[in-house]
């Protein structure tokens, strides 16, 4: 269970390798001999000891500190959360390492269900699969089915299933990598579990991340859900074809972005007709080459994040 944001049991959670067909179970690879371990080209070990020491230390004072102190349910819930980020970040930064050192540039995709994250993934493949090296994580609840539409466009792919999970976290991108083996110079695509909440506060290890925005959706959305849109390089402002057909306010859908993230970049593109598609290759094919160049910055949270300048 996501003890950090409540999504649920963990017993679904897998990856598959489109290629080989192979599955791999998440909780049984995570809590092996009833320590959890990540495996990351066999260089990570990460071994959660303190929960033991911790449960010792109570019983040998011989009394139960729940019932002396009222509040310490709410702090070892707060302590465990905090835990929880602490190795998800600690991953998320030997990712980050391995991909940097590879030249590998890797951007996650994140969206509310059905905001297009799938068909503009698809289109990115058919468009740039002849000129640079592209491999995706797909991130979903259940089912291959949009793994199996990523593979059929062009490009190699792993299939998370998250269970009752609302998010990828930084150990399954890790399992991904170790998967697909992505070459030096290429471009990994990760389309995160659709949510807006919970995936804005688990790095994977990734260059940059791009919020797709649909006219579909309410154009204040940025304001309802800003920590996302705070933690985003750019917005792509999706099925533009609609826009005559729905109540959305373009101009303030960006407005409203910008009012949370004035650093964010924006491009307004239909994933279906491909209207507006070539800003957005060309703002991923900049950052892959900025991140090549070394080009940093910080963000709050200490996760580098692509500068593209003016």
């Amino acid at each position: 269970m996501c003890k950090t944001c409540g999504c649920g049991e963990e017993a679904e959670s897998k990856v598959v390798n489109l290629q080989t067909g192979a599955e791999f179970d998440l909780k049984n690879a995570r809590t092996e001999g009833g320590r959890e371990h990540s495996h990351f080209h066999g260089a990570v070990h990460a071994h959660a000891h303190g929960d033991a020491h911790s449960h010792d230390h109570e019983h040998a004072h011989g009394h139960d500190h729940d019932q002396d102190h009222p509040h310490d349910g709410a702090n070892k819930t707060l302590d465990l959360q905090a835990r929880i980020l602490a190795k998800n970040d600690a991953i998320a930064a030997r990712n980050r390492a391995w991909l940097a050192g590879r030249e590998i540039f890797a951007i996650n995709l994140v969206s509310s269900p059905g905001a297009g994250k799938t068909r503009l993934v698809e289109r990115t493949i058919l468009a740039l699969k002849d000129k640079v090296a592209l491999f995706v994580i797909e991130g979903d609840q259940a089912t291959s089915l949009d793994g199996e539409r990523i593979k059929a466009a062009g490009a190699p792919a792993v299939q998370v299933n998250t269970g009752a999970g609302c998010h990828l976290d930084a150990e399954m991108v890790a399992r991904g990598l170790m998967e697909l083996r992505p070459s030096a110079g290429s471009i990994v695509l990760i389309e995160n579990v659709g949510n807006l909440v919970c995936p804005a506060l688990f790095d994977l290890g990734e260059g940059a991340k791009a919020v797709i925005l649909s006219v579909t959706e309410g154009d204040d959305k940025p304001l309802k859900y800003p920590h996302m849109f705070r933690a985003a390089q750019l917005v792509a402002l999706n099925k533009i074809d609609l826009a005559p057909y729905v109540d959305f306010d373009r101009p303030r859908a960006l407005e409203n972005a910008r009012r949370i993230n004035p650093a964010i970049e924006a491009v307004e593109i239909s994933a279906t007709t491909g209207d507006g598609l070539e800003a957005w290759l060309d703002w991923l094919l900049k950052a892959a080459a900025a991140m090549r160049n070394g080009a940093f910055t910080l963000s709050e949270r200490g996760a580098p994040s692509v500068s593209l300048g003016a």
